[in-house]
């Protein structure tokens, strides 16, 4: 499995300035490849490359372990990346959950627009068919008290 990381970021990962970078490509001791403008370099080749070759051994534990510069060095590197893999991974999958509910949410919010202009919309009707029913009973009223008064004045001679 090859990982490609951006020169930048291989840079501030090793603790190497870009010159040095640049240098030990020229060199031939980084593989580069070049992307949409940028240029990635192979991690797990560069690995073996920045490692001094000698047979120095790191004892982890004096009695049981003991691995190669190289192999440890290797080894951490290998779980950073995977680490960082697994980040961004985990990235992706917060931003497509936000954005999931994001579309929930808008959807949520045009369809309760459209349940508010329904109701305003009834609302609207409703008031018009009370102004109308307050001006019948308005009309009733003094309707009847028209007729009680011409009762009252036949009724007086």
């Amino acid at each position: 499995m090859q990982t490609w990381l951006e020169i930048d970021e291989f840079s501030k990962l090793i603790h190497l300035d870009l010159d040095t970078v640049e240098d030990m490509i020229k060199k031939g001791k980084l593989s580069v490849k070049e992307d949409n403008g940028k240029r990635y370099i192979e991690a797990n080749r560069a690995t073996y490359s920045i490692m001094p070759q000698n047979d120095n051994k790191v004892v982890l534990n004096s009695e049981t372990t003991q691995l190669a510069g190289a192999d440890f060095v290797e080894k951490t590197i290998g779980t950073i990346l995977n680490l960082h893999e697994k980040v961004l991974d985990a990235k992706d999958e917060t931003l497509e959950a936000l954005k999931s509910e994001n579309r929930f949410l808008k959807e949520a919010l045009f369809s309760m627009q459209e349940l508010y202009d329904e109701d305003r919309k009834v609302v609207e009707t409703l008031t018009s068919q009370l102004k109308h029913t307050q001006e019948e009973l308005e009309f009733t009223r003094r309707k009847y008290k028209l007729m009680w008064n011409r009762a009252i004045e036949n009724y007086k001679k």
